[in-house]
């Protein structure tokens, strides 16, 4: 069996396993349906028409621009890494290092990173100038242009890290690399979600223990109750860069804490930030990060065995390299990930709306009160400027969560259920 021919079998086997896992491990039917048939869902959720207004007007800013970058970041990538253009960028940034394969590798990546933020750095301006016409940055161009040079720095340096293990193993082992790749992108996929928390959130906020008082003391019953007890009850500086609203939970174990945006303790109830505090407790109960590691890990091996069977001797004399242990060949492999991940992006979606749906279901189940979830949910979209009912091909291929309005419905058919 050939090299590449293995790298497929591989990839099917992988991809099997995956499907499995997503299958499994997906929470299709998050609620019954109530014996008078399920709710309607109303478009508007509860908003005002001056509230939909504002913000349909804001994502119809918005959307072209994101759009546009999305196509103009992958046209982009596709050029260097389909032609020898790519190839003389790496050669020429690492130069400085005497051309040394590892000096190619990391500076080249360096390189590349920055060429791709520029290219769309004035459409990310431009939505910038948006988000701020708005109201919803609070950002400095100060602080707006360090966010994106350390957003920059982190990508670069965690993409150098793991092409140059590529490139290295390549060259060590050229018939197999794509095997020992494969494990080391689950590995590293694994290590990032526990690190996360510690290394990359600090990067851009700061955050401090929430101060003694009722809420904190509830939001760590509540935790309790939930079986998923937290170490902390922390508040981020979030109002330096935004006026959206947000909470999470992160970590693990040790490391496991509530989060809460301080705009959200200027603008919700005590009561809408423990609905909004259950929601994320439900994706701890659920064990959501842990699955969406292993699909993530599991994604990610599959995908290094794709490249192994992908990356022909034909596609590389293409992007001008030799091999796939030459540093020349990470234009390619840059611009076949960013095409792979542009295409999983639909079914990611899929599955995280159904996770986020469940999560919901949770919420209400912890916090009996479907009231204050349904506000909770209004108060997010009004102050995020959320379309309650956007486009569905727009929420398909990029909903990571169910619209407001759909959220608005499912607390009205929790209700129904429990009052029969």
């Amino acid at each position: 069996m050939t090299a590449r021919r293995a790298a497929l079998v591989a990839a099917v086997v992988l991809g099997a396993a995956l499907v499995l896992v997503i299958a499994l491990r997906t929470p299709w039917d998050v609620l019954p349906e109530p014996p008078g048939g399920s709710s309607p869902v109303d478009p508007t959720a509860g908003l005002s028409p001056a509230e939909i207004g504002r913000a349909e007007s804001f994502v119809a800013a918005l959307r072209p621009a994101s759009l546009a970058s999305l196509v103009l970041g992958l046209a982009v990538s596709g050029v260097l890494g389909l032609t020898r253009l790519g190839a003389r960028v790496v050669r020429a940034a690492g130069r400085p290092l005497g051309n040394r394969w590892a000096g190619d590798v990391l500076l080249g990546i360096l390189a590349l990173a920055v060429i791709g933020r520029l290219v769309t750095l004035p459409l990310s301006a431009y939505g910038e100038v948006v988000r701020h016409r708005y109201g919803l940055s609070t950002r400095g161009w100060g602080l707006w242009l360090r966010d994106v040079a350390v957003s920059t720095g982190i990508d670069a340096g965690l993409t150098a890290l793991a092409l140059l293990a590529l490139v290295a193993l390549a060259r060590k082992a050229p018939r197999t690399w794509w095997a020992w790749g494969a494990v080391g992108a689950a590995a590293l996929v694994v290590t990032g979600s526990f690190l996360w928390p510690v290394v990359i959130e600090p990067a851009f906020n700061r955050f401090e223990p929430m101060p003694a008082g009722q809420l904190r003391t509830d939001l760590l019953a509540l935790a309790e109750e939930n079986g998923t007890p937290v170490q902390d009850v922390l508040v981020s500086d979030a109002s330096r860069r935004t006026t959206a609203l947000n909470a999470y939970v992160s970590g693990f174990g040790s490391t496991r804490r509530i989060v809460v945006y301080d705009t959200v303790l200027d603008r919700l109830s005590e009561a809408e930030i423990e609905s909004i505090t259950a929601h994320e407790l439900g994706h701890v109960a659920t064990d959501d990060v842990l699955t969406g590691t292993l699909i993530g890990a599991l994604g990610s091996a599959a995908g290094v065995a794709v490249l192994g069977w992908v990356v022909s001797p034909r596609l590389l004399r293409r992007a001008g390299a030799d091999s796939v242990g030459d540093p020349r060949v990470i234009p390619l492999v840059l611009f076949l990930v960013a095409v792979g991940s542009l295409a999983s992006a639909p079914v990611q979606n899929l599955v995280s709306r159904h996770v986020e749906a469940r999560a919901d279901v949770h919420a209400l189940d912890l916090t009996g009160d479907p009231g204050t979830f349904v506000e909770m949910q209004q108060g997010l979209a009004r102050t995020n400027l959320s379309d309650p009912d956007p486009p569905a091909a727009w929420q398909w291929f990029f909903g990571s969560h169910p619209t407001t309005a759909q959220r608005v419905a499912l607390a009205k058919d929790w209700a129904e259920l429990r009052a029969k």
